[in-house]
Parts: C-alpha cells; sequence; structure tokens
C-alpha cells in the first residue's frame, strides 16, 4: 500500500473533522470499488484486524465523511427525466440553497461561482413532474430571479469512483 497524506500540512479538511490517514483513505478505496466487500478481506488489503476495520468504517460514517449507499440507474426505476437546473437568485444563498435540498426531487444541490449561483439536479418521473418542480417549486422559492433548465437525453457516465485523491 503506497504511503499518502490526505492533507500534508494537516490542517483541517474543510469539514471540520481532522485529515484522514493513509488507512483510512484505503478503507474507502476499497468500499468505493464494492461497497458490499467484507470487513475481514479490507483489513486484509489495508493491514487491519475486521474489528479495527469496522471501528473505522463506523467512525467515517458518523462523522459524515462517507455513505454506504446503492447507486441505482435512475431509467431502470422510474425516472425518466433528470435535469440539471441552473438558479440566479438575489441576497442570501443559504435560504435557497436550503430549499432546494428540502425537495425530494433535488439529488444535488451546489454553490457556484460563474453564470449560476446554485445548481440543481432534479430527478423526476416524467415532463410533467418536472415543469412542476420547476415552475410551481423552484421558481416560487423567495430569491429565486431566473432558471435554465437543462434536461438530459441520455445518461453516458454516473459514478462515484473518484477515489481519495
Amino acid at each position: 500500500m503506497a504511503s499518502r497524506s490526505a492533507d500534508p500540512k494537516g490542517s483541517r479538511n474543510g469539514n471540520g473533522a481532522p485529515p484522514l490517514d493513509a488507512v483510512s483513505l484505503a478503507i474507502i478505496e476499497q468500499l468505493q470499488e464494492d461497497g458490499r466487500r467484507p470487513y475481514a478481506a479490507i483489513g486484509k488489503a489495508v493491514g487491519l484486524s475486521e474489528a479495527a476495520v469496522r471501528q473505522r468504517v463506523q467512525k467515517l460514517l458518523d462523522q459524515g465523511v462517507m455513505q454506504i449507499v446503492a447507486v441505482t440507474d435512475p431509467l431502470t426505476v422510474g425516472f425518466r427525466r433528470q435535469a440539471m437546473v441552473g438558479i440566479n437568485a438575489e441576497g442570501d444563498l443559504d435560504p435557497v440553497a436550503e430549499a432546494l435540498t428540502a425537495m425530494p426531487e433535488v439529488e444535488y444541490v451546489v454553490m457556484t461561482a460563474g453564470s449560476f449561483d446554485l445548481l440543481a439536479e432534479v430527478v423526476c418521473e416524467d415532463d410533467d413532474q418536472l415543469l412542476d418542480v420547476i415552475n410551481k417549486r423552484i421558481r416560487a422559492l423567495p430569491g429565486v430571479r431566473s432558471t435554465e433548465s437543462f434536461v438530459y437525453l441520455k445518461l453516458k457516465k454516473q459514478t462515484y469512483m473518484w477515489g481519495t485523491r
């Protein structure tokens, strides 16, 4: 296993948690390859006991460093319409971002610099639901000035395997 440091200066990682050591990063990589990999197999790969891996994984989950989830193809589970919605807002962006995160159809929200103040990924069953979410809910939020929608025609790549670079 190659030795590496999550943060060579030893500072915090942006979410207030201490930087991750090489073993925790290796555990994360193991789980990104296969979220159902047994702790014993992970332990063998990273040089820890099964119990130690279990404790580390629980700590990473408790700290919000990672989640272990099933990633689906939205089309195969009945969600035929996806779109990225660019949002321009006035004033404080936090209330708008919080309102977006509360919407069950919104899967992803980021504050950005550039043409839009916020980007929100919306996953819906059909065009009617997408129209309702954008027109009646997102555009109606206090502070929202305008939106621009980018409807997905075909999903070519969806992965969460960026590792722990």
